[in-house]
């Protein structure tokens, strides 16, 4: 009863209601008695404030809570900072956060990003991270940094250094979809569209798509979930999708697997999925169509076939470093390397996770990246395969630290769902998302007007690169890929000042593992590369 009562007035609406309750009662009195000029006054404001509120395309929170969404200005108005460490906190905001959440909104909005006084950061504290500067600043003519991912595939492709990081529909709003898609088509970057595949929403404004193909297989599935090569072939061929994601696990649920309920899966999801429309729809653990690291590698070959020759690569989150060094060694052993492997840290974000998986399953973005980046370099492959990360990057300084420690393009979704207008309600799994960026529900999402927040989308990924340029630039290099572990300086626990590649970079030489004693080398791999197989996942302990 009360959930049909709110999908006919929606609670949030409840004081504009009374509002226009107030305005015809205060109407009536000063007409008929002539008293109530005072309510009268007072009612027609609101309720004027109020429609202005629901018809303006601005600010998602004034469409979804006319007149009461004011308070959250008001205070943002008389005291900054309230917005900054109140107003958007969550359960992990600490300054850093809140600060980087500042900055997108700013950039997102076409704000000026400077700030004066200088840091508000204490750069004696242990961790304090900078970049070192050189007395010699280049001046570059653009900030559009590119790279080349695929090369020797039929259809290599010219990548942004910063992208849309993997939010399914379904996980996302159809307005938030089309507002990314939108923003990546003017801004000339790319989209990865999940594992809920690719919907009707993706394709609207035709925006560059990463399709990411994971267990469940949504969007080239048989009825029984397993692989269909006929129905990946049609969707992958379609010109808008420029690579091809085979994920094996995501940094905050790595290994788990999940289920939309029945009651979630409505048409659009299920059309896009190649679901039945209703029905729980699992998303297993692990994949169906290999069992092995070779079989793995032949499945890539596969898919790179199927899609007519377009880059394709996998996603993980680093967990046994055994099953990454199979990995390897099936690439060594069949020739067949991905064109591409993006490293996700234990750090990412989810719409919903176990609070054991987000807290304490899978490696953090460093760790995982460093290790990806030095077992290729050991295994002669690093020039043959390009890495990219995601987990938490938001500013033109996170790009720089991880193109320093192996990177060669960064991927980023809380910093794009900032831009949207996301404050971090953490309403995500309810379908009550304040701002209509993680909901279904038709009534919350009017409030994301896409062509507003598709210019968002697009100032965040400008004046984002824009920053990384000057970064760039202040330190004598040409390009965000030139930026190493020596231009990275962090002051570390017993107060000392090294560079990350003193402090933390352990580089292998190219092809250490196939040339050099494995006693020479790092504690990791003189215990795991021998255990590793690339005929199975699992280790060797014999």
């Amino acid at each position: 009863m009360l959930h049909t009562l709110n999908s006919i007035f929606p609670v949030r609406y409840t004081v504009m209601g009374l509002c226009v309750f107030g305005f015809l009662l205060s109407t009536f009195s000063l007409l008929a008695l002539g008293v109530g000029l005072g309510a009268f006054a007072l009612c027609a404001l609101l309720v004027g404030i109020g429609v202005y509120d629901l018809r303006q395309s601005k600010r998602s929170i004034l469409r979804n809570y006319p007149i009461i969404g004011h308070l959250r200005f008001m205070l943002e108005f008389v005291r900054p900072e309230i917005r900054q460490y109140f107003i958007e906190s969550d359960n992990e905001a600490t300054p850093f956060s809140r600060a980087q959440r500042s900055l997108v909104y700013q950039r997102a909005k076409g704000e000026p990003d400077k700030r004066p006084f200088g840091t508000q950061l204490d750069v004696h504290a242990e961790g304090y991270e900078w970049m070192n500067h050189s007395v010699a600043p280049t001046k570059l003519a653009s900030h559009d940094f590119r790279i080349t991912i695929g090369a020797d595939t039929a259809q290599p492709y010219s990548a942004s250094v910063f992208n849309i990081s993997a939010m399914s529909f379904g996980a996302l709003s159809a307005n938030a979809i089309l507002a990314l898609n939108a923003g990546a088509k003017r801004g000339g970057f790319a989209h990865d569209t999940g594992e809920g595949s690719i919907s009707t929403h993706h394709r609207v404004h035709g925006g560059d798509l990463i399709w990411e193909v994971a267990s469940g297989y949504f969007g080239c599935r048989n009825e029984d979930g397993s692989f269909n090569p006929d129905k990946f072939a049609a969707n992958a061929r379609d010109p808008q999708v420029k690579m091809i994601e085979l994920k094996l696990s995501q940094g905050a649920k790595p290994g788990h697997g999940g289920m939309l309920p029945g009651p979630k899966v409505t048409p659009e999801i299920a059309q896009a999925r190649g679901i039945p429309v209703g029905v729980d729809c699992i998303s297993p653990a692990a994949h169906s169509a290999f069992s092995t690291p070779v079989e793995m590698m032949q499945f890539i070959a596969r898919l790179r076939e199927l899609s007519g020759g377009k880059p394709t690569g996998f996603k993980l989150c680093i967990g046994h470093p055994w099953e990454w060094f199979a990995m390897v060694k099936a690439m060594l052993e069949t020739g067949i390397t991905p064109d591409f492997i993006v490293v996700d840290g234990a750090e990412g974000g989810t719409g919903a996770a176990p609070l054991e998986f987000t807290d304490h399953v899978g490696a953090p973005l460093q760790e995982g990246l460093l290790l990806v980046h030095n077992t290729l370099r050991g295994a002669g492959l690093r020039e043959r395969v390009k890495v990219g990360c995601a987990g938490k990057v938001v500013s033109a300084f996170d790009i720089a630290r991880l193109m320093a420690l192996g990177a060669d393009w960064c991927n980023s979704a809380r910093g794009f769902m900032f831009a949207l207008g996301c404050i971090q309600a953490q309403h995500c799994h309810t379908g009550h998302c304040p701002t209509g960026v993680t909901t279904q529900d038709p009534l919350r999402q009017q409030s994301l007007v896409v062509p507003d927040k598709a210019e968002r989308v697009y100032n965040f990924h400008r004046q984002t690169l824009h920053a990384l340029q000057e970064l760039v630039q202040a330190a004598g290099l040409k390009h965000p890929s030139e930026i190493t572990a020596h231009h990275i300086v962090r002051r570390s626990t017993d107060h000392k000042v090294k560079s990350l590649a003193q402090l933390i970079l352990t580089q292998l030489p190219n092809r250490a593992l196939i040339d050099q004693e494995l006693n020479t080398l790092p504690l990791i791999y003189r215990h795991n590369w021998p255990r590793a197989s690339a005929k199975s996942f699992a280790p060797d302990f014999t």
